[in-house]
């Protein structure tokens, strides 16, 4: 029981983590029609900006700091390079980002070189936040932070304990996640700014007249989208690895959860984080051969079939590709996405 709380648990705080980088790209997208090849580098950018910053100031400063300068960077980029190009349509927009991907790139390896750095958690966030412990006399119970030895080693040798624990760094993110989701859905629909930015986008010389400077709440936008990723970037940086082929990881995960979730839609992309950041957790948790899946599940196989190389392959070892398969299924499917209005 305790391996499928704390599997579910890292599934739900990994699809967070993609939610996070998506919300920026979803957010771009369905306010300015804008497909940013370059956000996974705004992401990179920020967990760098977030070390760099952290050596200095500390941690939490560079969490409010790093994202924006990411911001800043992301609404100059904006106001001198994309905003040039977005009369001639999305095929030069889309070959803007895309470049601006390589420059980030070859920018961050000649400033902080091209082999990973150690950004390490503040302390409050090293070690777990709760462990899970489960032995045959008392079941499954819970303590906050470290279990102490004692409680992982039972007097009596027949009896088996497992202590489970749950990263303090991975619950932080769950919090910043779920804190991000309602405040950008508070500001989209519950204030005054949020209402001029929807508004921008539909009817912008309605805007205009009522004395709004539109291509300036376009910028803005896209700047805010660059700060989300920017502090996914801190918060993933420090969890995981902070180095040069971090945006290359992500990349194109996030362009499979916007897909799947529904083009522009926020609350599909958040969906869609939490279904494929689940459905590979549990993959590379449960490393069973696909042959062993089809088995446990009652689906009786062939001699022939068992000797299958493409059977006796483990689960995790598909697991990259599973978010791509589901792509595939709902682009054949559902082409508007899990929640989306727009097709393709």
């Amino acid at each position: 029981m305790e391996f499928l709380i704390i599997s579910t648990l890292n599934g739900i705080s990994y699809g967070l983590l993609l939610f996070m980088l998506s919300s920026g790209l979803t957010l771009i997208f369905s306010m300015m029609g804008v497909l940013n090849f370059a956000h996974a580098s705004f992401y990179m950018l920020g967990a760098y900006l977030g070390y760099s910053v952290s050596q200095v100031l500390g941690f939490w400063p560079a969490l409010v700091v790093a994202p924006l300068l990411v911001g800043a960077l992301g609404a100059v980029f904006e106001r001198y390079c994309l905003r040039r190009v977005h009369k001639f349509g999305h095929v030069p927009e889309l070959l803007i980002t895309f470049g601006l991907t390589y420059v980030v790139l070859e920018l961050v390896q000649l400033i902080w070189g091209r082999i990973a750095i150690e950004f390490k958690p503040p302390t409050a966030l090293q070690g777990p936040a709760f462990t899970l412990i489960n032995d045959a006399v008392s079941g499954l119970r819970m303590v906050w932070g470290a279990a102490n030895a004692e409680m992982c080693n039972a007097a009596d040798p027949a009896v088996r304990v497992v202590c489970s624990p749950f990263p303090a760094t991975r619950a932080f993110m769950v919090v910043v996640a779920l804190t991000m989701l309602v405040s950008i859905w508070l500001l989209l629909t519950r204030t005054r700014v949020g209402l001029v930015i929807q508004a921008a986008l539909t009817h912008p010389d309605a805007v205009e007249a009522l004395g709004h400077n539109v291509p300036r709440v376009l910028m803005l936008v896209f700047g805010a989208g660059a700060a989300l990723a920017g502090l996914a970037g801190v918060i993933g940086g420090s969890t995981f690895l902070t180095e040069p082929s971090m945006a290359a990881t992500v990349g194109s995960i996030i362009f499979v959860v916007v897909v799947v979730g529904g083009m522009g839609s926020l609350s599909g992309a958040f969906l869609a984080s939490l279904l494929i950041g689940t459905i590979q957790t549990f993959a590379v948790a449960f490393d069973y051969t696909l042959l062993g899946a089809l088995q446990q599940v009652g689906v009786s196989v062939g001699a022939s079939l068992s000797a299958n190389t493409l059977l006796t392959m483990k689960l995790s070892q598909v697991a990259p590709i599973l978010p791509y398969l589901f792509l595939v299924l709902i682009l054949i499917f559902r082409p508007k996405g899990l929640l989306g209005n727009r097709e393709g």
